[in-house]
């Protein structure tokens, strides 16, 4: 099975038939470093997340900053894969990114077509998210805003957060638990329905000045 350029995947049956019957959207999860990601990934699968996680050694101590997660013992190295039935015919392909800066050259590949992304952000260091947020808007991604609500986190709300971080008109900033399966579910369902409408608008502007040529 592979992913097709608009991030849904086919069976490579005959004819596509297959593909009509079940659907599969590949999605990113991003965010700084220990914000979340990986336990996301893992509450909302269904089958067992596969991850690739290395303990933190003294050498990443020089050079990944644990402010606020100094209890983070592991990192990916690679990325967090896992799955997810959104209904019959519908299913969401996730793929964890890694937060540190020396593993972005593994993120062109990931983002080879993505649907969408989730941007994980913890409120106690929003900076950390900044990269992400101008990775895929440069890149044109659709992307929704996830505050993981820590218990020790000061709350903010999804307005305040969308102005500290200056994202573009429109952009979804939501709250949620990224340990509660049902929270991230909700997180999913709401990218999945943003992406499609800028999918859709992109797909409608571009055809446009065809059809009035026509």
């Amino acid at each position: 099975m592979g992913l097709h350029d608009d991030g849904t995947a086919g069976t490579g049956g005959p004819a596509g038939d297959a593909d009509l019957a079940a659907l599969a959207l590949k999605i990113l999860v991003a965010g700084g470093f220990g914000v979340g990601k990986t336990t996301l990934v893992g509450a909302v699968s269904e089958i067992r997340p596969l991850r690739t996680e290395e303990l933190l050694s003294e050498a990443g101590e020089l050079v990944d900053d644990t402010g606020g997660v100094e209890r983070k013992g592991t990192t990916t190295v690679a990325m967090d894969f896992g799955r997810i039935t959104i209904r019959a015919g519908l299913s969401l392909y996730l793929f964890g990114t890694p937060g540190q800066d020396r593993f972005w050259f593994l993120w062109d590949e990931l983002a080879q077509g993505a649907l969408g992304a989730v941007v994980l952000a913890d409120t106690r260091r929003l900076e950390d998210c900044f990269p992400a947020v101008d990775y895929f808007e440069h890149r044109r991604i659709p992307f929704v805003v996830a505050v993981n609500c820590f218990a020790d986190a000061r709350r903010y709300g999804a307005n305040e957060v969308s102005r500290a971080l200056d994202l573009e008109q429109g952009t979804p900033v939501v709250l949620c638990d990224a340990r509660d399966k049902d929270s991230g579910k909700e997180v999913l369902i709401r990218l999945v329905e943003y992406a499609g409408r800028v999918h859709t608008a992109r797909l409608l502007e571009a055809v446009g000045p065809q059809a009035g040529s026509a």
